[in-house]
C-alpha cells in the first residue's frame, strides 16, 4: 500500500469519525419533553397547581405556567393529574443475581453488590410501575460488616454500566443483632459455629475490624510519607481488600448503612463510630429508633424504616407506627424503605401512613420516599425533588400519590420514559395474541390433545459425529 492510499484511508476514517461524533451530539440527546397543567408535588418548594415542566437533555430546565418548547418536543397534557419526584428505595435487594449474603466470614467488606446486578430482573419493571426510580442495593445482613452497596437508577433493560449513579458516594452494609450472630443457624454435622454468637461478639467483630484498619492505614501513611521525602527504599505494605473499604470509612469516603432493630445495639454502634471518628450514615430498619431519637440526631445519623411492618421476629416486637413522626420531630432525616420486591411497589402508600400516625405534614411525608433517601445516599444534588437543574426523575400519577386509588401513568428517569401504562397495556394484548398463535402452532402436543406428528427436519444437522464418519478430524 503506497503513501497516497494510506493518507486517503486515514482521511476517510477521520471523516467517518467526525460524522459519528456529530450524529451522537445532535441526535443522541434525550428528546425535549413538555408536561403541561399538572399539580406538581415538588418535595422541596410546596405544591404547584396548573404548572408546566420543561425537560431538556434529561434535566428539569424550567418549572412554571404557560411554558413553551421546541416544535419537535414531546408534549404531555397532565391536566387533572399529579406529578411527584421519583421514589427512591433506600434499602433494596432487588435485581441482584444469586445470593445477597456472603455468610462464610463475619467481615466480608471485600465483596460488592455491583458484581451481581441484573438489569433485566422483572422486579425492576414492577418497581417502575410503582413510581420507583432509584434504589440502594445492599448486601444481606449475615455479617457484622457485610459487602459494598451500589446506588442505581431503575433503568430496566439498559446495559449494567448505565445503572449505577457515578457520583453517588460509596457505602457498605453493617448488621447488628440476630442476623450476624446467626441465632437461627444450625451448623451441619462436623461444622463449627461461626463467630460471633452473641450481641457483644458482634460489637467486638466491628471494633476489631476498625482497629486492624486503623493500623493498616498507619502503615500506608508511613509509606506515603517516606515516598514524599524521596526515600527510594520504601516498600509499600501488602494491599488488603478487606481493610481498604474500612479505611475509606475512617477517611469519611464511604457511608455506613447498618441493619438493626434494638435501641441499645444502635447506641453501641454510634458510640463505637464516635470512638473511631466516623459517622454512621443510616440506621436501617430502626424499629426502636424512636427510643433514642435525640441521641441519633446528636450523632447526625439518618434512619430508614418500615412504615408499620413489625412483629415478624422478637427484635421487631417493640415497633410503633409513630416511629417516623417521633424521629422527624427530633430533627432526624427519615426515609421509608421496602427491603422487599413487592412492598417496593407501594412505598407511596407507606408514606401516606406517616401522615396518619403523628400528623406529619404532607410534603414531609413525601420527602420520606423521595428527597430524604436521596440525602441519606448523598445524591440529593441531582435527584429526589422537582427543582430546576436536577435530573428529570419524575412520576405522573392519575390522582394524588397518597390515594389508594391512584395509579402511575408514566415513570421517567432523566427524561426518558421507562414505564408507560398505555404502552404496557398494548404490549400485554400483543403478548396474549402471540401466545394464542404459538399454542395453535404447537407441534409438540400429543396427538390426543390436538397436536400433529413431530416435524421432520428439512435437512440433517451437521455434527462432529458426521465428520468422524467421513474421516474428518
Amino acid at each position: 500500500m503506497n503513501r497516497s492510499t494510506t493518507m486517503k484511508k486515514g482521511f476517510l476514517v477521520t471523516i467517518i469519525f467526525c460524522l459519528f461524533v456529530f450524529t451522537v451530539s445532535v441526535f443522541g440527546q434525550t428528546q425535549d419533553v413538555l408536561i403541561k397543567n399538572a399539580t406538581i408535588l415538588t418535595a422541596a418548594n410546596g405544591t404547584l397547581l396548573n404548572t408546566d415542566i420543561l425537560i431538556q437533555n434529561g434535566k428539569i430546565a424550567k418549572i412554571g405556567k404557560n411554558l413553551t418548547a421546541s416544535s419537535n418536543a414531546k408534549v404531555i397534557d397532565a391536566t387533572g393529574k399529579f406529578i411527584s419526584p421519583g421514589i427512591i428505595d433506600c434499602h433494596s435487594h432487588s435485581m441482584m443475581d444469586g445470593s445477597i449474603n456472603e455468610g462464610s466470614f463475619s467481615v466480608t467488606s471485600m465483596t460488592r453488590t455491583r458484581d451481581i446486578i441484573n438489569s433485566t430482573d422483572i422486579t425492576l419493571y414492577r418497581a417502575l410501575a410503582g413510581g420507583v426510580t432509584g434504589l440502594n442495593l445492599l448486601h444481606g445482613s449475615a455479617n457484622a460488616i457485610g459487602g459494598q452497596n451500589t446506588v442505581v437508577k431503575a433503568k430496566y433493560g439498559k446495559p449494567i454500566e448505565e445503572l449505577p449513579i457515578p457520583d453517588a458516594p460509596p457505602g457498605i452494609k453493617f448488621a447488628l443483632g440476630e442476623n450476624p450472630k446467626r441465632s437461627h443457624f444450625t451448623p451441619q454435622p462436623g461444622q463449627s459455629r461461626r463467630y460471633p454468637a452473641s450481641r457483644m461478639g458482634v460489637n467486638e467483630v466491628i471494633r476489631d475490624a476498625f482497629v486492624r484498619a486503623r493500623d493498616y492505614k498507619a502503615e500506608w501513611d508511613e509509606y506515603k510519607a517516606k515516598v514524599a521525602k524521596g526515600d527510594k527504599t520504601a516498600v509499600p505494605p501488602r494491599k488488603d481488600l478487606e481493610l481498604e473499604p474500612i479505611v475509606e470509612i475512617l477517611e469519611g469516603k464511604r457511608y455506613v448503612h447498618s441493619h438493626g432493630y434494638r435501641a441499645e445495639e444502635y447506641l453501641a454502634l454510634l458510640q463505637l463510630a464516635e470512638e473511631f471518628g466516623f459517622r454512621v450514615r443510616t440506621l436501617q430498619h430502626g424499629l426502636e429508633a424512636y427510643k433514642i431519637a435525640p441521641e441519633i440526631a446528636k450523632h447526625g445519623a439518618g434512619v430508614s424504616i418500615f412504615a408499620d411492618y413489625w412483629g415478624y421476629k422478637i427484635e421487631a416486637w417493640d415497633a410503633i407506627p409513630y416511629n417516623a413522626a417521633i424521629l422527624w420531630k427530633n430533627g432526624v432525616v427519615v426515609s421509608i424503605n421496602s427491603d422487599d420486591d413487592e412492598r417496593m411497589r407501594r412505598l407511596n402508600l407507606d408514606a401516606a401512613k406517616i401522615m396518619k400516625y403523628g400528623d406529619v405534614p404532607e410534603e414531609e411525608a413525601l420527602k420520606m420516599v423521595t428527597l430524604n433517601p436521596a440525602k441519606q445516599l448523598g445524591i440529593d444534588k441531582r435527584t429526589g425533588s422537582i427543582e430546576v437543574g436536577k435530573d428529570a426523575d419524575i412520576v405522573i400519577w392519575t390522582a394524588h400519590p397518597f390515594s389508594v386509588y391512584s395509579r402511575v401513568e408514566t415513570t421517567m428517569i432523566e427524561g426518558e420514559v421507562y414505564f408507560d401504562r398505555s404502552t404496557d397495556a398494548a404490549k400485554r394484548q400483543a403478548m396474549e395474541k402471540e401466545r394464542q398463535e404459538l399454542e395453535k402452532a404447537d407441534v409438540n402436543r400429543a396427538p390426543g390433545t390436538g397436536g400433529g406428528p413431530p416435524r421432520v427436519p428439512s435437512e440433517k444437522r451437521k455434527s462432529d459425529h458426521d465428520d468422524a464418519e467421513k474421516g474428518g478430524n
